[in-house]
């Protein structure tokens, strides 16, 4: 892995306390390339409705591949949350993002990288 980017992608909606949190980390090996970074500081990822209702939290992991042009052209969920609803919300949501992309001596180059998903119904601070 290059490097972490600590930024958080969250958002907070609805009456209730709904998050959706992502944590973006690049997947490249190689020291030289410069990570992908997020360009909002939120993104809109929909809590299934019938696992709020029942209030069952969870986090899933998707991998990303962040083209030359910082959009999302493929997601793979490589940590299950265990619920399919959850892990589908997370590849939709994902799929949503973009980013300023990776670099490699000034160039934009397509990598993948790793963001975690976390349903919560409780607020992050």
């Amino acid at each position: 892995m290059s490097g972490l980017d600590t930024k958080l992608l969250h958002r907070i909606a609805g009456a209730g306390a709904l998050a959706a949190t992502a944590a973006v980390v690049a997947c490249s090996g190689d020291q030289d390339v410069e990570s992908p970074s997020p360009l909002m500081a939120g993104v809109s990822i929909e809590y299934p409705i019938e696992l709020w209702d029942q209030g069952i939290e969870g986090t899933c992991l998707v991998k990303v591949r962040v083209n030359e042009l910082g959009g999302v052209d493929s997601v793979l969920v490589i940590e299950s949350s265990g619920h399919a609803a959850f892990d589908s919300a997370a590849i939709r949501g994902a799929r949503s993002l973009r980013f300023r992309p990776a670099r490699r001596g000034g160039k934009r180059i397509e990598v993948w990288a790793k963001v975690p998903v976390h349903f919560s119904k409780k607020p992050r601070p």
